[in-house]
């Protein structure tokens, strides 16, 4: 999203939309369909796992997975060596590049890719590709499609469900600022007021940045609502 308003109405705040997370919308291609990772023994998880929405109960929870891991897996994490968790992130990194390489390549668009580990998550990146970069606007819904689908490739060559992060161009981050003036008006408004203030519905990696900018200001937050109508409502403080 490049347009950043500074000033939202209560309207916009509120108001239902389509949220981000949607299907990603049909591009033209010479013919040649892109390559689909073959979808593992086990139900795919959704876009983002609940931990990936640090507050889906209460704003300020730790974004940990507590909770959604089976006791297997969190074992199995407790004796992984920190030299070990860096190893398998970057892994899950070169698996999503190898797959969105191919993608790029199908599909006949630029775009070099970069790969990082960020805090617990495989951070993958597409940079140059303005083509890309301008399919994905403004909503971002191209790249929750590519991001599912990079997932889906490093799950089905692991056998673990991935939690990697994929931005094209500076999305995310252009994005985030904007969401993060949102969550301000919407936090004045509950101060003023006294009374909690609904926001428009949200995919996980929003309602995580409302909850982040809520804490900060010291104020609670909760995710509420189901499916696509699931948005965060800010709390004045008690």
């Amino acid at each position: 999203m490049n347009e950043t308003t500074t000033d939202p109405s209560a309207e916009e705040r509120t108001a239902p939309h389509q949220p981000e997370g949607a299907d990603a919308p049909e591009t033209e291609t010479d013919g040649t369909a892109a390559p689909a990772p073959e979808a593992p023994a086990e139900e795919t998880a959704r876009e983002e796992s609940p931990a990936d929405d640090a507050g889906t109960d209460r704003a300020g929870s730790e974004d940990s997975g507590a909770g959604t891991a089976e006791p297997e897996a969190a074992e199995s994490d407790d004796a992984e060596t920190a030299e070990e968790h860096v190893r398998r992130l970057e892994e899950e990194g070169d698996i999503a590049a190898d797959y969105l390489e191919e993608l790029l390549d199908i599909t006949d668009l630029d775009g070099d890719i970069d790969i990082d580990v960020d805090g617990d998550r495989a951070s993958v990146e597409i940079r140059g590709a303005d083509r890309l970069a301008e399919l994905n606007r403004p909503k971002g819904e191209l790249l929750d499609a590519l991001q599912e689908l990079a997932r889906l490739a490093v799950q089905t060559r692991t056998g673990a469900r991935s939690r990697l992060m994929l931005d094209i161009g500076g999305f995310r981050a252009e994005h985030k600022g904007s969401l993060e003036e949102l969550a301000a008006t919407a936090i004045a408004e509950a101060k003023e007021s006294g009374t909690p203030v609904p926001m428009r519905p949200m995919n996980p990696f929003e309602r995580k940045v409302v909850h982040d900018v809520a804490k900060r200001e010291g104020l609670r937050s909760e995710s509420d609502g189901d499916g696509k109508g699931r948005h965060v409502v800010i709390y004045p403080a008690s």
